[in-house]
This record gives C-alpha cells, structure tokens and sequence, in this order.
C-alpha cells in the first residue's frame, strides 16, 4: 500500500487501518493569538539555542547575534538535527516497509 508520505509498506491481515488524510486539513492555519493560550494547551516557552550559553547549547555563545559556526545544525546535545535517519533499523515493524517515504529537499 502506497501512503501519503510516498512510503510503500505492507499491512498485516489482522490489522484495522484506517489511510488517508486526517480531517479539518485548515486546522494548522489557526491563529492562537497569545503566549498565554499556549500555555493553557501544556506548551512551554522554546528558548533559541543561539541565545544561550556555550555550555547549554552547541549554537550558544558569541558576540551579538552570531550564526551558528559549525558545520551543520545541531541538536541541544551535539547531534545533528536535519538529514539523520532515527528509525531503529532492528524495529519489529521495519521487515513491513517495502520502500522508505524520500524526504523533501531543502531549498
């Protein structure tokens, strides 16, 4: 069965699935408005990893607004944030992907 993502993956026989599109597709454009309604939703305040220190962040540190300096964006603990598969390659469910979804380019 082909999915919206372009993977390609088989589904067990006695499995109840449900594809498609998931319904209210314009629910992402909804404006929240404030701080505050987050905050009523459970979501924290996202500091920058540029505003922080060295020691709190691999992009913290330097005079003024300085770019990241590194060779690639990294996560608060020096991975790599974009371009790294993190799926366990020994996953049960990973003999059911026939073709893996090909992420799209940055521009």
């Amino acid at each position: 069965m082909s999915l919206p993502s372009g993977e390609v993956r088989k589904i067990l026989s006695d499995c109840f699935a449900s594809i498609g599109a998931v319904s209210n597709p314009q629910h992402g454009f909804e404006v929240i408005g404030k701080a505050g309604r987050m905050r009523h939703m459970g979501r924290r305040p996202e500091v920058r990893g540029s505003a922080m220190n060295p020691v709190d962040h691999p992009h913290g540190g330097g005079e003024g607004r300085a770019p990241i300096g590194l060779k690639h964006p990294k996560t608060p603990w020096g991975k790599n944030a974009y371009g790294v598969r993190t799926r366990n390659k020994k996953k049960y469910s990973a003999k059911l992907i026939l073709q893996r979804r090909v992420p799209k380019k940055k521009k």
